[in-house]
C-alpha cells in the first residue's frame, strides 16, 4: 500500500509501506493492507511508518487521514522527525 504525508509546505513522505500507526482523536490505531475505507481526525502525537526495509517515527501537530483502496493520504499541520 502507499502512504503520502502532506503538510502545508510540502509533500513530506511518499512511498510503499506495510503498516502505519497514527494518533487518532479517539485513540491510536494501525492501518494495514486492505484496511476498510476510513476518514479520521488525528491529534498531536507519534506516527510510526513501517516498510519491509525499516521503521520510521514522526511527530505531527494534528491532521486528517484518509484510507481508500490501499492508498493512505495523511494531511498534517506540521511534521517533526526525532
Amino acid at each position: 500500500m502507499t502512504l503520502e504525508i502532506i503538510t502545508p509546505d510540502k509533500k513530506f513522505f511518499d512511498g510503499e509501506i506495510t503498516a502505519v500507526i497514527v494518533p487518532g482523536t479517539m485513540g491510536s490505531f494501525e492501518v494495514l493492507n486492505n484496511h476498510a475505507p476510513i476518514i479520521s481526525t488525528l491529534d498531536r502525537g507519534k506516527i510510526v511508518v513501517r516498510s519491509s526495509a525499516k521503521s520510521q517515527t514522526f511527530f505531527i501537530k494534528s491532521g486528517v487521514i484518509e484510507v481508500l483502496n490501499n492508498k493512505i493520504v495523511l494531511l498534517a499541520e506540521g511534521v517533526e522527525v526525532h
